[in-house]
C-alpha cells in the first residue's frame, strides 16, 4: 500500500512546494515594489533630527505629523493640488470625448488611408515634448495664456490622444456590428447608438484610458514648469520641486516626503477602486475566440 501511494504523495508534495515558492516570489516582488513608497511614508513621519541617524530608523516614535501641516503653511500647496485636479480632470475628459469619436470612426468606417492615420497618431506619441516647448511658450505668451490652465490642458490632450485612440479603437473593433444595427432598428440614431450601446459596453477601455491619461497629466512636469511662473499657478510636481528649507542649503526632506504621500494617495485610491476595469481593459483582445 505504501508503494502504491508513494508517487501521488510525492507529486502532491512537489505541487505544494512549487505553489509555496510562487507565493514567496510574489510576496518578495510586492515588497520590492512597495519598499520605496513605504520608505517615503516613514520619512514623512520623521523629525528633521531623525532623518540622518545612523543606522537609519524605519519607524520613528512618536510620529512627527508636523510635516503634513507644514506643507500647507506658508505656501499655496492646497491651490497647487486643486490646479492639478482641474488640469488633469479636463485633459482626461476632453481626451476621452474627442478620442472616443475618433476611435469609433477608425474602427467602424472603411476608407483609404485609415491605417496611415493610425500610424500618424502613434507617431505623435513618440514625438519628444521638449522639441515643442519653446514654440508653444511663444504662442501661449502672445495669446496671454501663460499661467493659465488652458496652457497645460491642450498639450496634455495632444500627447494623451494617441493612447486613447489606440486603446478605444481595439475595443470598438471587438464589438459586433449587430449591436448597433439592433439599436438603429429600435429607433436610435447613430449618435444615440454610440452613446447608449457602444460606450457602456466599452467601459473597461474607457476606464483604462481615463486612469492612464489622468496619471500622465497629474505627474507631468516639463510643460507645467515652463508655462507656469506663478506659485499659485503651479501644479503639484512643480510645487514640490520648489520646496525650500528654512536655513541656508537646507532641503526639507520630511516635508517633501509628506507632500509625495499626499499627492500619491489619490492615485492609489483611484487605481484600487477601478482595478478590475483596468485589468479588463489592458487584457482586452489578448485572447480571441
Amino acid at each position: 500500500m505504501s508503494t502504491t501511494y508513494s508517487k501521488p504523495t510525492k507529486r502532491i508534495r512537489k505541487e505544494h512546494i512549487a505553489r509555496l515558492l510562487v507565493y514567496l516570489g510574489v510576496a518578495l516582488f510586492v515588497a520590492f515594489c512597495l519598499a520605496p513608497f513605504l520608505w517615503i511614508v516613514s520619512t514623512s513621519l520623521k523629525a528633521p533630527s531623525q532623518l540622518h541617524t545612523r543606522p537609519p530608523e524605519l519607524i520613528s516614535w512618536p510620529p512627527f505629523f508636523k510635516n503634513y501641516i507644514d506643507i500647507f503653511r506658508g505656501r499655496p500647496f492646497a491651490q497647487n493640488i486643486w490646479n492639478s485636479v482641474v488640469v488633469a480632470g479636463w485633459a482626461t475628459f476632453l481626451s476621452l470625448v474627442v478620442g472616443s469619436f475618433a476611435a469609433y470612426a477608425l474602427a467602424r468606417l472603411q476608407f483609404k488611408g485609415r491605417d496611415l492615420i493610425l500610424s500618424m497618431v502613434l507617431a505623435v506619441s513618440m514625438f519628444p515634448g521638449i522639441a515643442i516647448v519653446s514654440p508653444l511658450y511663444l504662442s501661449f505668451s502672445r495669446l496671454g495664456l501663460v499661467n493659465t490652465n488652458i496652457a497645460l490642458i491642450f498639450p496634455y490632450i495632444t500627447f494623451s490622444m494617441p493612447l486613447t485612440i489606440w486603446t478605444l479603437t481595439s475595443f470598438f473593433r471587438e464589438l459586433p456590428m449587430e449591436l448597433e444595427e439592433a439599436a438603429k432598428v429600435d429607433g436610435c440614431t447613430p449618435v444615440q447608438a454610440f452613446r447608449k450601446v457602444i460606450i457602456p459596453l466599452s467601459a473597461p477601455g474607457v476606464f483604462t484610458c481615463a486612469i492612464l491619461v489622468f496619471i500622465f497629466a497629474w505627474n507631468e512636469f516639463l510643460f507645467a514648469r515652463t508655462f507656469m511662473n506663478n506659485a499659485a499657478s503651479y501644479t503639484v510636481p512643480v510645487a514640490m520641486q520648489l520646496f525650500e528649507g528654512v536655513g541656508d542649503y537646507t532641503i526639507p526632506w520630511g516635508q517633501i516626503a509628506a507632500a509625495s504621500v499626499v499627492v500619491t494617495l489619490p492615485l492609489i485610491i483611484l487605481v484600487l477602486a477601478f482595478q478590475r476595469r483596468i485589468v479588463a481593459g489592458l487584457t482586452a483582445g489578448a485572447v480571441k475566440g
